[in-house]
């Protein structure tokens, strides 16, 4: 397994030992080690016994436990605890904003054991009972709850993108002879997936669905299938999975209506029909024969929402939209003098190896010290001359002095004008304090917009896809604002962000604001998520010219430049 699995099992023990009423030492120990082991960069698995206990905070038992699932491939303490807990319990544990204490309480003292036990409760007023269950917990937990129900089956396009391309490939491999595609809301790569959908043609249906129902990852579900389509679900998540059948000389129209939206497929575009009526008894060769038919150029796939492609192919203005190669470095990204997992120059040697020209470190500023190693000005200090000293170590490569400064509850900065002006450039991002009105949040942003340092405004509403809402605000007001101080907008690339929402990407273009797509990186191999990034920018109608990142090294010297400059001289 490697570190993040190995990782994971470890923190479902400490959490089932804390459920179960284990010793607080005991379970302290573990959260100590885990806190160590994320930042750890060797890999756990090749490590012996002796070299696990040497860890930093790992001791002898957490070592044995390591061993355990290096040796064995399985950690027995775990499977003990979960062979003496109630599956319904167990899934209480992912609830947001609830621990595990006071699940211990719900199930000891209630005897609640699943969520619909416990929403029950919540009606009916049991927990007022209990002590640490007021009003204001309550609501937040009921909250939790209707929103996992509401999202069940759902997937992170990362995870279902992984799912249908491990399918694919299989199918792929058993029916060579077979034309076989990706499709729907992965193909127009929709950040949350309700359905994992493959196209394919074969003269070998029967084999095709005797295939699947032997495909262990995927469970089948006869019930639902049909003449046309196999469908299974994913064990765990149940997202759906589909398997669509069709004709040989019908794929690339079956292709292009599976992956559209209703929008898009319905919209009219020529005499009064829309593209659907224009190729329904048509015979295509490929997708681009479809667009042809009503006078259009080929949209590409993750455009077709309904949304603004339609108008700009009529008026031949699609944008050609940036691809991987487009982009020259990479910003927003952390190392071990915060919360990051490698030191500066591991980043930064990976950074170059992968091809980019430069590195934007960007670790966390001094309030989120206790959650996150923020920087104080002493740090900061000691960052920037070592990025120094790298730096001359470089040709044809960059570190760049950054820092992701947290915007206060009022909207100010976390550092003053003396320590703002050594910073190459500062993303700006809102981490605490999440619970606000749209007045208050928009308020909020729009002051650290105004400050003449603000570089980049991060990770807009703060949401985490599939885990909680981002707090709301006015996206119109704020990417006016970006424009009005030449504050380029985040696309963070995290898989759990993708923050500034894609439906939002054309407005900000229209307004002549710069977009940055940027992984917000812990680790290096967090690098990879700007591929996700990169998807939101498509879907928005991004292209090189208008992402900050696909400016070559001495264009972004000279932007970074001249943006401080003229902060200096408006203090």
């Amino acid at each position: 397994m490697d570190n993040k699995s190995i990782i994971k099992l470890l923190k479902t023990t400490a959490q089932l030992m804390e459920l179960h009423g284990e010793n607080e030492f005991k379970i302290k120990s573990y959260n100590n080690a885990i806190f160590n082991l994320e930042r750890e960069s060797l890999a756990l698995a090749d490590q012996s016994l002796d070299e696990l206990a040497k860890i930093n905070g790992v001791g002898k038992s957490i070592a044995a436990a390591i061993n355990d699932i290096n040796t064995e491939g399985r950690l027995p303490i775990l499977e003990k605890y979960l062979s003496e807990t109630p599956e319904g319990i167990i899934d209480l544990l992912s609830l947001k904003g609830i621990g595990a204490k006071k699940i211990r309480q719900l199930w000891k003292d209630l005897e609640i054991n699943n969520s619909t036990e416990l929403l029950e409760a919540i009606e009916e007023g049991k927990l007022a009972k209990l002590k640490g269950f007021g009003d204001k917990t309550q609501q937040n937990i009921k909250e939790a709850i209707l929103f996992k129900a509401m999202h069940k089956g759902k997937l992170l396009y990362a995870e279902a993108e992984a799912v249908a391309n491990e399918l694919l490939k299989q199918l792929q491999s058993t029916f060579s002879n077979d034309i076989i595609a990706i499709s729907g809301q992965i193909r127009r790569k929709v950040e949350i997936v309700e359905e994992v959908l493959i196209l394919i043609a074969s003269e070998a249906e029967g084999q095709v669905r005797s295939f699947l129902n032997e495909y262990e990852p995927i469970a089948s579900d006869d019930e639902k299938s049909s003449p046309y389509n196999w469908r299974g679900f994913l064990p765990g998540s149940e997202t759906p999975v589909r398997v669509r059948f069709c004709e040989k000389s019908d794929f690339y129209k079956e292709l292009w209506i599976t992956t559209g939206s209703i929008n898009h497929i319905h919209a009219v575009v020529k005499d009064g029909k829309s593209l659907l009526e224009i190729i329904k008894d048509k015979t295509v060769s490929s997708e681009e024969d479809i667009y042809a038919a009503a006078d259009l150029p080929f949209i590409a796939p993750e455009l077709r929402e309904g949304d603004f492609e339609i108008e700009m192919a009529k008026a031949n203005t699609l944008p050609k939209l940036i691809e991987m190669d487009d982009l020259k470095g990479i910003l927003h990204n952390h190392s071990t003098y915060s919360d990051g997992k490698h030191t500066l120059s591991e980043m930064a040697d990976y950074c170059k190896k992968l091809g980019y020209e430069y590195l934007g470190i960007t670790d966390h500023s001094k309030s989120s010290f206790y959650y996150a190693n923020g920087l104080y000005e002493n740090r900061v200090k000691e960052q920037q001359e070592e990025i120094d000293q790298l730096n001359a170590g470089y040709s044809n490569f960059k570190i760049f002095k950054g820092i992701e400064c947290d915007i206060l509850p009022d909207g100010s900065l976390d550092y003053g004008t003396d320590t703002l002006a050594t910073f190459d450039f500062i993303v700006v991002s809102i981490h605490s304090v999440l619970n606000m009105d749209i007045e208050k949040a928009t308020a909020r942003l729009l002051k650290a917009i105004e400050n003449p340092f603000t570089t980049i405004l991060g990770h807009m509403t703060g949401r985490l896809l599939l885990q909680r809402d981002g707090y709301p605000v006015d996206h119109k007001t704020i990417i006016d604002a970006c424009a009005k101080q030449n504050v380029a907008i985040e696309i963070n690339a995290h898989p759990r962000r993708l923050d500034i929402d894609w439906r939002w990407v054309h407005y900000a273009l229209e307004q002549g604001v710069k977009l940055s797509i940027n992984p917000d990186a812990h680790a290096k191999e967090g690098y990879h998520d700007m591929y996700y990034g990169l998807c939101v920018g498509r879907k928005g109608g991004l292209t090189k010219e208008m992402n900050l990142n696909s400016m070559s090294l001495s264009e972004i010297e000279k932007f970074f430049s001249t943006k401080k400059k003229q902060a200096l001289a408006s203090v």
